[in-house]
């Protein structure tokens, strides 16, 4: 469905865990993350365990067969395939990082489902260990967000998204799914014509429930894949309806009009 844009959060969202604590825990770092953790943002932290892992011995396949491994429902994958299907544009926004969500999307062989990532960047230095930069340079460029963590303000690309799509001329609906404190912001930049699926249970859906009135956009939450496959299914469905409901209002030789209606053959 061309009119139709699914943003998905990555952690706890598409897959069953946070991807960075699925890693330390599997690699057995947690000890020494739990020091760091109060001492540094956690973008940057992230970064400096790939320096741990590096300097005792972790090499890059490591950490991929780790991620491999990393835990999902399996309606997700069926829900993903199913909107792509659909001809939905899907999209990620996520405080992970390129890598992860590269490496776990290929392996599910669901990587082409995806027309865009926005996530932390990174990449591979010469010595063989991977460096995870934020979104956001917070240092020369702060977002300005007091919802957001430092590195990254979804809200920020949800703007970004918005515009691009209010730049090609189409008319399109957004679907935000997500889990975390961070999916609140964006969700709170959605339009009335939008929906918003927060996982039930979860800080993004603690937080809408203080204020729902906050929120413009149509609340559906959400428990586990199985249910949002079959939520996100009625929701594409209904909004496919309403966009042919409104395509036919347009057409000069729809049933509408004093002309005879044209028969799809």
């Amino acid at each position: 469905m061309a009119g139709i844009v699914v943003v998905f959060d990555f952690d706890k969202t598409i897959v069953d865990c946070d991807s960075d604590n699925w890693l330390v825990d599997e690699l057995g770092f947690n000890d020494l993350f739990n020091r760091l953790l109060p001492t540094m943002p956690w973008n940057t932290l992230m970064d400096r365990m790939m320096m741990e892992f590096h300097s005792h011995g972790k090499a890059m396949k490591d950490i991929e067969q780790v991620l491999h491994r990393i835990p999902i429902h399996p309606r997700m994958i069926h829900a993903i395939k199913a909107a792509h299907a659909l001809g939905c544009d899907l999209r990620i926004v996520s405080d992970a990082n390129t890598f992860f969500i590269e490496t776990i999307l290929k392996h599910l062989e669901i990587r082409e489902c995806f027309s865009e990532i926005n996530t932390n960047p990174c990449y591979i230095n010469e010595e063989g260990r991977l460096r995870i930069l934020p979104y956001h340079d917070f240092n020369k460029s702060p977002h300005g967000c007091a919802l957001c963590p430092p590195n990254m303000c979804k809200g920020v690309i949800i703007e970004k998204i918005q515009e691009s799509i209010l730049c090609s001329g189409e008319k399109k609906r957004l679907i935000y799914v997500g889990d975390g404190s961070g999916d609140y912001c964006p969700s709170l930049r959605l339009k009335e014509e939008d929906f918003v699926m927060p996982r039930k249970n979860y800080p993004v859906w603690d937080l809408i429930c203080k204020d729902p009135l906050l929120v413009k956009a149509e609340i559906h939450e959400w428990s586990d894949g199985e249910e949002l496959e079959r939520i996100s299914q009625k929701l594409i469905h209904k909004i496919s309806l309403l966009y042919f409901s409104l395509l036919q209002s347009q057409d000069p030789f729809s049933s509408n009009s004093t002309s005879s209606p044209i028969i799809p053959v």
